[in-house]
């Protein structure tokens, strides 16, 4: 700046070089304290696989569906309705709330075709970001009309669960769910824990098929658990990802709900079509309070939108017109409950293979985990450094909590799965 001044540069040109000096002073001052973000450890899976050039290599890591070729599906009830609707739809903005029609057929797959419930006008929902989004949305409102008490979460869970509540900033507790021996439910451990919470606390519950573990509560312990958070007053919110897509019956998956409203409790739920029709990529889902009647729910679902204004206003369009059309269709609806029930199909043959290839294999160590757990994981048992073992030798990636996808596992890929598996184990 000195030599500019003596050089006898003008005023006008001092100030900008000035400002461009200041300028750059200011801007790399903003964002020095940002470090890189941890790795979600599912999606780091996914890149790691893609980055590995070996041809035999597996990926049981990613939740997403595949056919035995290991390739991505689209259902032909989704292809029929999108040819229905291309052509014949705008792109104005939904309301707030979302399609009422997909909402009105998503609350007859969670509540029933004849439920009373969605008679009398007393669920409170609107279409969300997927599952996600749905489960995001419950818990800001649960931070903004009930602060105080927690959300007690299941361990293990889904681990964007933890993010979601946390950063709605509602304080989190565990309770007991998984046994590690056993390999299946802990549930005098998980009975103690919602003996010993709170009154009125709030509980995270998966519907059916339990991510990562796979391991659901029998009917008869979902009416034990059913009462006694009638017992404590507690508050049951439902993740249900998997309907459908668990046992291939949508009115099966949808049990442990059912019981719970037999029991007269109030609850909420979050859908997602991301699994069960395939439309990961387009977020669709559903959120749902039951309230105590019609005037509560119209105050309820008036605040869930007021929460989703800021978010993202309005949601998407184009996957809510393909659930419409399908589930208000007769013949595409019994065409998404075949090939859905076809999707759990395939994957419970899987668990059946790769149980009985390494059993054939003369494992000493007992598989009947495998088979007894259901939907898209299983909880292997194995350790992080067996995982870590299968990813370095064998080119096989999945979490390191032990979690197959079994998804991914195919007639092409269960041999060497199983062998890779055995050789890590033994």
């Amino acid at each position: 700046m000195e030599q500019l001044i003596r050089r006898g540069c003008s005023d006008q040109i001092l100030k900008s070089v000035w400002l461009a000096a200041a300028r750059r002073t200011i801007s790399t001052e903003w964002w020095r304290h940002v470090e890189p973000a941890a790795k979600d450890p599912i999606l780091g899976v996914t890149e790691a696989f893609l980055a590995d050039s070996h041809p035999d290599k597996v990926n049981v890591g990613v939740g997403a569906y595949r056919d035995d070729d290991g390739k991505p599906v689209v259902l032909e009830c989704v292809r029929e309705a999108e040819r229905r609707i291309t052509g014949n739809m705008n792109m104005e903005y939904l309301p707030m709330g979302g399609s009422v029609s997909m909402i009105h057929e998503t609350l007859k797959l969670a509540y029933g075709e004849d439920s009373d419930l969605i008679k009398d006008k007393r669920i409170a929902a609107v279409q969300a970001l997927s599952g996600t989004g749905a489960c995001r949305l419950f818990a800001d409102f649960q931070k903004r009309f009930s602060p105080d008490p927690q959300i007690c979460i299941p361990v293990p869970t889904w681990s964007n669960h933890h993010n979601i509540w946390r950063d709605a900033r509602v304080p989190q507790k565990t309770f007991h769910y998984y046994h590690p021996d056993s390999r299946g439910l802990d549930f005098s451990a998980m009975m103690d824990d919602i003996k010993n919470a709170p009154n009125g606390s709030f509980f995270l519950l998966h519907a059916c098929a339990h991510n990562p573990t796979g391991v659901d509560p029998t009917e008869e312990q979902w009416k034990e658990i059913s009462q006694q958070f009638k017992v404590k007053g507690h508050f049951p919110f439902f993740d249900m990802a998997y309907q459908g897509f668990a046992s291939g019956d949508p009115e099966r998956d949808a049990k442990s709900i059912r019981i719970f409203l037999e029991d007269g409790h109030l609850i909420g739920c979050a859908q997602s079509y991301a699994k069960n029709m395939g439309l990961y990529g387009q977020r669709i889902g559903c959120l749902s309070v039951v309230c105590e009647d019609e005037k509560q729910a119209v105050a309820v679902k008036s605040q869930l939108q007021q929460l989703a204004r800021p978010m993202y206003s309005n949601p998407p369009v184009h996957g809510a017109l393909i659930v419409s059309t399908i589930l208000g269709d007769q013949n595409l609806k019994q065409l998404w409950l075949e090939e859905v029930k076809g999707m759990a199909n395939r994957i419970i043959g899987m668990r059946t293979a790769l149980r009985d290839n390494l059993e054939n294999l003369g494992s000493p160590l007992s598989w009947e985990h495998i088979t007894k757990q259901i939907g898209m994981f299983c909880y292997s048992g194995m350790t992080p450094e067996q995982v870590d073992l299968l990813t370095k030798q064998y080119h096989i990636y999945m979490t390191r909590n032990g979690r197959i996808s079994m998804a991914g596992v195919t007639t092409g890929n269960v041999g060497y799965l199983a062998n890779a598996i055995h050789q890590v184990t033994k």
